[in-house]
Parts: structure tokens; sequence; C-alpha cells
């Protein structure tokens, strides 16, 4: 190899007599000589595809971000929309246990769904169909059912025979007419309602309603059983006010159910 390497050099001095070989490094001058001035000029690196891929994803989730916020936002607003039409029908947030119990709304406007049709078609005031029922409600409790436990009450603690006669006459026959009229009165609320495209029995007033009916079929069949237990005349007393108290709530509840809408 050495033998190679000396004749490899001489071939080369012979054909190139004016070069010079050197095995020593060339003195390159350092970078402070110049002063801060440098021959070469600093070009900053262009951005590569790594740099600017977290960009545009932060641009795309900020975008996505904000949409789904929207989004959100929206509906909420629905929720809340919905929320306060239903807190238009009841007084309270809370549901009654008592609606389980009630039809099926369902069934009830299959089954009054033609009778609705038929008084839409009257094209009657708008008033009339709003007001008409609470009306004629509020007349049949005040004076039917205020003057008939009025009579009640004279039953109890008269000592005029013939007061006490006339009231025994008259009382059963206002309370009785009270009943048959709040029961027709409440097909009349229902077709009120349904007339005006809003839910029946979602409201205090109608469960309220259903109470009331259920209370003075008890307190009409009270009477009937008077002449073996005497003790029921206390009991039907005290159950006739107590009705008259639910149904003053029920007319509020009425009221408020009417303004709602």
């Amino acid at each position: 190899m050495a033998t190679v390497t000396a004749s490899a050099s001489l071939n080369l001095r012979s054909r190139f007599p004016l070069v010079k070989y050197s095995t020593e490094l060339p003195n390159i001058p350092a970078l402070s000589n110049y002063h801060g001035k440098s021959r070469f000029k600093l070009v900053p690196a262009m951005p590569t595809s790594r740099r600017r891929r977290p960009l545009l994803s932060s641009v795309f989730v900020k975008d996505t971000f904000s949409q789904a916020i929207d989004m959100v936002d929206e509906e909420e607003e629905e929720d809340k929309e919905e929320s306060s039409e239903t807190l238009l029908y009841s007084f309270s947030p809370l549901p009654l246990m008592l609606v389980a119990a009630l039809p099926g709304a369902g069934a009830v406007r299959s089954l009054f769904g033609p009778f609705v049709e038929l008084v839409k078609s009257w094209n009657l005031p708008d008033w009339l169909v709003h007001w008409g029922h609470p009306g004629n409600m509020a007349v049949v409790l005040f004076a039917m059912g205020g003057y008939g436990t009025y009579l009640g009450f004279r039953i109890r603690f008269s000592d005029d025979l013939k007061e006490r006669a006339k009231a025994k006459d008259l009382h059963p026959k206002l309370l009785g007419g009270m009943f048959f009229f709040f029961a027709l009165g409440a097909t009349g609320g229902i077709t009120s309602l349904l007339t005006s495209d809003k839910p029946i029995f979602e409201s205090p007033h109608a469960v309220t309603g259903f109470i009331g009916l259920a209370l003075l079929t008890i307190q009409t069949i009270l009477p009937t059983l008077f002449e073996g237990n005497p003790g029921l005349r206390n009991l039907h007393g005290i159950l006739g006010s107590g009705i008259m108290t639910l149904f003053l709530v029920h007319a509020a509840l009425g009221l408020q159910l009417g303004i709602s809408y």
C-alpha cells in the first residue's frame, strides 16, 4: 500500500508541477475579525408544514368550539321557551301526583274531537270561547253553591221551624243543581281548552276540579245514610265546607289559567 501511494504522488507531481500539496489545514480567519460583518447572510428559515398544521388545527378547533357553543345556547333558549310555556299553566313547578290517576288526554281529545270541530265551525267570538266557561261556573259557584251552603248552616243552627223546613227543601236542590252544572261545566272547560289548542289535564285547575266532583259525589250520598247514623250530619257539614273551600281555590286557579293564554 505504501508503494502504491508513493507512486501515485509522484505521478501527480509530474503532471502538475506548480501545485503544492500540504497536509496542513488552511488558515481561515475567525468571524470576529470582520467586526460583526459576516460574509454570509442569514436567511430566516421557511415555515415547514409541520409548523403550519398546529395553527390550522387550532383555528379549526376554535371554529368548531364556537359553533358548538352557539348550538348549546340555541337549545337552552328553546328549553327556556318551552319551560316558560309550561309555567303559564301551573303556579307550582312540581307536578301533582293525582295527574297519574286522570284519564288519558289522548282518549279525551279523540272523544271531544268532533264536537270541538263543530264549535270551531260556528266562528264564535274569541272572548266568548275563552271566558264563557269561567263566567258560567262563577255564577254556579257563588249563586247556587254559596246560597246552598248558607241554607245548610241554617238547617243546623236556626231555631225557626219554618225557616229550617224551607232550608231543608231548597238546600239539596241547589247543591244538587250545582253538582250537575259543575259536571256539565267540566266538559265545557275541556272544549274551551281544546278549541284553543291547549293542554287539558296538565294544570292544577283540572286536578282540583276532578277532586271536587269526586267529593261532591260522596257528599250527595251521605244524606241517604242520616237515618241509620245521625253522626254523619256533622261529617256532611264539615265535608261541605271543605268542598266549597276547594272550589274557591279551583276558581282562583281557573282565573290564573285563563290569564295565562
